[in-house]
C-alpha cells in the first residue's frame, strides 16, 4: 500500500513540476489549455495506478469542477495581455496557480481512487472541499519544488564550471607538451642533443603528462 502510495506522490509531484513549466507560457489561454493536458495525464496515470477507469471526457470534467469556472481560471491568465508588466505578473501568478491546483487535483483522486471510487463516481461537494484545502498545501509544494529544481541548476552549472575549468587546465598542460616537444625538435635538428636523447626525453615528457 506504501508503495502505491509513494508512486502516486511522485506522480503528482512530477506533474506539479510539468504544469508549472506549462503555466509560465507567455501566450494568454495556451497556458491553460496546457496546464489543463498536464493535469489530465496526471490522473489517467493515477487510475492506471489505482486499477480505475480513465476517459478524457470524465478527466476533462472533473478538472473543469475542480479548479473553478471558466472566468476565474482565465484570470491570471489574460492579465498577460497587458503589455510589459502585465505578461510578467500573469506569468508568475499562473506558474504559482498551475503549481497548486495540479497539487490539489492530484491529492483529491488519490483520496477517491485509493478509497475504491471510480473517478466518474467522484462526489464532486466533497472533492471542492477537499481540493480548495489541498490548494493551500499544494501552494507551499508548489514553492519547495521550485526552489529544489533551482537547486539543481545551481549544481549542474557549477559542475559545468567545474568542468570547463579543468578542460583548460588539460589543455595548458597540453600546450605545454606541446611546446617542449618542439624545443626538444629544435635542438635535435641544429644537432645539440642526439636523436637517441631526442626519444629519451620525449618519453620522459609524455609519461609525466
Amino acid at each position: 500500500m506504501n508503495n502505491i502510495a509513494d508512486k502516486a506522490n511522485r506522480i503528482i509531484q512530477t506533474h506539479v513540476l510539468y504544469s508549472m513549466g506549462a503555466g509560465a507560457i507567455p501566450i494568454p489561454l495556451l497556458d491553460l489549455t496546457a496546464v489543463t493536458a498536464v493535469q489530465m495525464d496526471m490522473i489517467r496515470q493515477l487510475c492506471d495506478l489505482h486499477n480505475k477507469d480513465y476517459t478524457d471526457v470524465t478527466g476533462k470534467a472533473l478538472v473543469a469542477s475542480l479548479t473553478g469556472s471558466a472566468f476565474a481560471r482565465y484570470g491570471a491568465s489574460l492579465i498577460k495581455t497587458i503589455p510589459g508588466l502585465g505578461s510578467l505578473l500573469g506569468g508568475i501568478s499562473m506558474v504559482a496557480l498551475s503549481g497548486a491546483s495540479t497539487y490539489a487535483v492530484g491529492q483529491v483522486c488519490t483520496s477517491f481512487l485509493s478509497g475504491n471510487v471510480q473517478l466518474e463516481n467522484i462526489d464532486i461537494d466533497s472533492a471542492k472541499k477537499m481540493f480548495e484545502e489541498k490548494f493551500q498545501e499544494g501552494k507551499k509544494v508548489a514553492q519547495d519544488l521550485k526552489d529544489q529544481a533551482k537547486e539543481k541548476v545551481a549544481e549542474v552549472e557549477e559542475e559545468i564550471e567545474e568542468a570547463i575549468e579543468k578542460s583548460a587546465v588539460v589543455k595548458k598542460e597540453d600546450d605545454d607538451v606541446y611546446a617542449l616537444l618542439l624545443k626538444l625538435g629544435e635542438l635535435r635538428d641544429k644537432n645539440i642533443i642526439s636523436e637517441e636523447e631526442f626519444q629519451k626525453k620525449k618519453m620522459e615528457l609524455l609519461d609525466k603528462f
